[in-house]
């Protein structure tokens, strides 16, 4: 679609969908907004990177999944080329492996294609300006994923070694088990502290337990 000929006021916005009857509908409801005009469509994502490249729209709504190159890989391209555009996502997918791919691929918003004319409008405007822009559900998730706990990782030997503390060897004796200096020892005894946020041995273990962390020890 070419370049409209349209007073800067308005904002330029290109729809980015593989889907013909999801892209048409978005198109409609956009159609008679007075202060929003679809300059350009595109049915995958190398055709959306080219569009953008070629119209510099304010907005690109882009889905995430999509044939030739997928919305997050899109959006990371668009974001990093020369144009000011802005990514806002307008998917059905709402999972925290999708929305933490999208925004860090750079997109300033995340909507779900079950959201209002009047939603959709605001986030555009919002988006053209650099705000944040999520999905009600989608901000629920994402608080939800921030308010739990990151998941404790311990290496193997780490495990070993605090596995050891468990059938109550001293440290010279868990140097002796693991063929490791009684320094080194310590010093895994010490991450290992740390990362469980405790300072003894005894609490280590404790809670090493509880989190399941010497399950699979042999």
């Amino acid at each position: 679609m070419a370049t409209s000929a349209v007073p800067r006021s308005r904002l330029r916005v290109v729809v980015v969908d593989d889907h013909t009857v999801m892209r048409a509908g978005v198109v409609a409801l956009l159609a008679d907004e007075p202060t929003i005009d679809i300059v350009g469509e595109a049915d995958d994502g190398r055709a959306a990177v080219e569009l953008v490249e070629r119209l510099e729209p304010d907005v690109a709504l882009v889905d995430l999944r999509m044939p030739v190159l997928d919305g997050t890989s899109a959006t990371a391209e668009i974001v990093a080329g020369r144009t000011r555009t802005r990514v806002l996502i307008l998917t059905t997918y709402d999972t925290d492996a999708e929305i933490e791919r999208a925004v860090e691929a750079g997109a300033v918003g995340y909507l779900l294609k079950d959201t209002t004319r009047e939603q959709l409008v605001d986030a555009i405007h919002s988006a053209s300006r650099g705000e944040t822009v999520l999905a009600p559900r989608v901000a629920a998730r994402l608080v939800a994923r921030m308010r739990r706990p990151a998941p404790v990782a311990l290496t193997r030997r780490e495990v070993d070694v605090l596995g050891a503390v468990a059938d109550g060897l001293s440290n010279v004796e868990i140097g002796r088990r693991l063929v490791i200096a009684e320094a080194t020892v310590k010093t895994h005894l010490l991450r290992v502290f740390a990362k469980l946020d405790v300072s003894d041995r005894t609490h280590a273990v404790v809670k090493a337990l509880d989190l399941g962390l010497l399950d699979g020890r042999r």
